[in-house]
């Protein structure tokens, strides 16, 4: 029997299901790949916001990474909500030395505007997490905390874009889809430059768009995709699970992980 490619995410849980660990293994599941996961903070969150967050202690995250690595392997590693300096450092840590593809989507906020990143951290963010990331994957805000760069119109995605890659990823996307218009995103390595973009969809349920997006990214590169290749792929399913959205609970409900398995969605990636 054939093993599907393996995919690790390092992130936190989201107990309402729309992002964060539990939107990163629905993706994966969603993509033809076998999600294992590295539990970095238990957050108490449902549509409305984020309630509390409890960092797990780097003692607990060293355990559950090496546990998976050392016995199961992986094909490509995505990190999401890292916390804290401590765990920020623990983490680029256990990325040194694997020889993976690694999607960094560098969490600060949540979609409610809560912070899950301390300020302290940031600094670790740039100088040790960054430089670690084949695909670093920020969002407007998340450029702003951590370059400087604030991002008005398309016009500003390239110096942003330039703004991340002087930290070290191999690429940087950054993704624009807090400008008005259409949902436009930009891929590059300095040399290459890619514009990804999409109908915006009348769509408020959008909760996890981040993660899920990183995740598919890094399904894609676990399946053997380049870069263009997996954020193309992984741009045409977020936009299908941001046009499935659904209401949940009293706030903002979660994009649609599964809408590619009832057979209208983007094709597995190939192995």
């Amino acid at each position: 029997m054939r093993t599907p490619p393996r995919v690790l995410t390092v992130a936190g849980s989201d107990s309402g299901g729309g992002a964060g660990i539990q939107a990163d293994l629905k993706t994966m599941l969603a993509l033809g790949t076998h999600g294992m996961s590295v539990l970095t903070a238990v957050t108490a969150q449902n549509s409305l916001g984020v309630q509390g967050a409890w960092p797990l202690p780097a003692e607990a995250v060293r355990a559950q990474f090496r546990s998976v690595v050392d016995d199961i392997g992986v094909q490509a590693v995505k990190t999401g909500m890292l916390a804290s300096a401590e765990l920020v450092e623990t983490v680029a840590d256990l990325l040194t030395g694997l020889d993976v593809p690694v999607v960094v989507d560098p969490v600060g906020v949540s979609k409610h505007g809560d912070a899950l990143l301390a300020e302290n951290a940031l600094d670790a963010v740039r100088t040790r997490l960054l430089p670690a990331a084949t695909v670093a994957t920020p969002n407007l805000d998340e450029v702003a905390q951590l370059t400087g760069v604030r991002v008005e119109s398309e016009d500003d995605l390239r110096r942003a874009a330039e703004a991340v890659l002087a930290f070290g990823p191999a690429w940087a996307l950054v993704k624009g889809g807090h400008l008005p218009g259409d949902a436009v995103d930009l891929l590059t390595d300095g040399r290459e430059v890619h514009w990804l973009r999409a109908p915006r969809h009348d769509n408020r349920h959008t909760h996890g768009t981040g993660c899920t997006l990183a995740s598919a990214i890094a399904a894609g590169l676990a399946a053997g995709q380049a870069v263009p290749e997996a954020v193309a792929a992984a741009k045409d399913y977020v936009t299908g699970a941001i046009a499935a959205g659904f209401p949940l609970g009293g706030g903002l409900g979660p994009v649609d992980h599964g809408w590619a398995l009832r057979g209208t969605g983007p094709q597995t990636p190939a192995p």
